[in-house]
């Protein structure tokens, strides 16, 4: 059995770890830490878990967590950069579903994030989590970056028309959109009920976070590096990201092929699914599951392909994806913990 501790154990991520962890056939969770929440039974914050889980929250500095043998941060940008290489000196595997080792640049990581790596040292080590790119060296990492909900849309719908050289680097659009989920579960008043309800936004038009994300991945594939436009909205929902990609092709091909490249390109994929042509998937297609959703378009056979991609935030997005990882590293069949049927309506 692996032995698994959640540092930062009260946000939806945290919970959507504790959802899956917790039925998973391979793991026994040692500690789930909170500072502001420890001696709290874990079922008393979230009463949806009561009767799947009998642990109560501990302060982190407390915790003896180097008896774990993986450890998951779903704590806030810059948290786990603090205790990561004590961790790692142990010999315990980290995951960390911030942003702290995501980019390898600390100039970059630094100016989007707004203060200074402390381990900079371990940018390099650290192996970007999304396993239909990386699975190979996900397998032997013992420091994963879980990637950003946005990006994983975002990549894994343009990666296989980049990878066929199709379309033209240098004119690429996202235009995405979340649920307000995605902003975590800290009090503010732009996420009330009263601010997003019957409202529909874009924001951070002028550069988002994950901007530089998504273009450090895509630009393994592309020479010179792709010119991204990457336009993030928010929509009156809990759950879901749907991103709509935009690129021009470079040679005439027709819809059947461009869908044939996706079906080749993600058919040993457990958690991808290409929708038959033209079809138009939709976030509860995959709310509560480990499953982004494809669906290609060739409007009028012109010079330009659609991309709609559709995922679950918190889960392939976030702590399904988390466990997927964690199931790579420790040797285990891919989707073990992580099969299920999405709730709809």
């Amino acid at each position: 059995m692996l032995k698994v501790g959640i540092i930062g154990g009260t946000g939806y991520t945290g919970v959507e770890l504790l959802r899956w962890l917790a039925h998973h056939p391979q793991v026994q969770i040692q500690a789930v830490t909170s500072r502001a929440e420890a001696g709290t039974p874990v079922a008393n914050l979230f009463p949806n878990l009561r009767g799947h889980l009998d642990l109560v929250f501990t302060d982190p500095a407390q915790e003896n967590l180097t008896a774990c043998d993986i450890v998951f941060f779903a704590t806030p940008n810059g948290t786990a950069m603090q205790s990561a290489p004590e961790l790692l000196a142990a010999g315990v595997k980290v995951i960390d579903l911030a942003a702290d080792f995501r980019i390898k640049a600390v100039d970059v990581w630094e100016h989007w994030y707004g203060m200074k790596h402390t381990c900079p040292e371990l940018l390099e080590e650290s192996v970007y989590g999304l396993p239909e790119i990386n699975r190979a060296q996900i397998a032997k990492a013992r420091l994963v970056a879980n990637p950003g909900c946005y990006p994983t849309a975002v990549i894994l719908g343009f990666l296989p028309l980049l990878e066929a050289h199709l379309i033209d680097d240098q004119y690429l659009i996202a235009d995405a959109k979340s649920g307000v989920s995605g902003a975590g579960r800290k009090a503010s008043v732009p996420m009330l009920m009263g601010e997003v309800g019957e409202s529909f936004k874009a924001y951070n038009v002028s550069g988002h976070r994950h901007w530089p994300e998504i273009c450090q991945i895509l630009n393994g594939f592309s020479k010179p590096p792709v010119d991204l436009t990457f336009v993030p909205h928010l929509v009156p929902m809990i759950r879901g990201i749907e991103a709509t990609l935009y690129a021009n092709l470079e040679r005439d091909i027709s819809l059947a092929e461009i869908h044939t490249l996706f079906i080749q390109r993600y058919q040993s994929e457990p958690f991808v699914d290409i929708l038959p042509p033209q079809s138009h998937p939709e976030t509860r297609n995959v709310r509560g599951v480990n499953l982004c959703q494809i669906a290609v378009h060739h409007p009028q056979q012109g010079k330009r392909v659609v991309v709609l991609s559709v995922i679950d935030n918190l889960v392939k997005g976030a702590a399904g994806q988390a466990i997927q990882n964690m199931n790579i590293m420790s040797g285990l069949p891919e989707t073990t913990g992580l099969t299920g049927v999405a709730l709809l309506p």
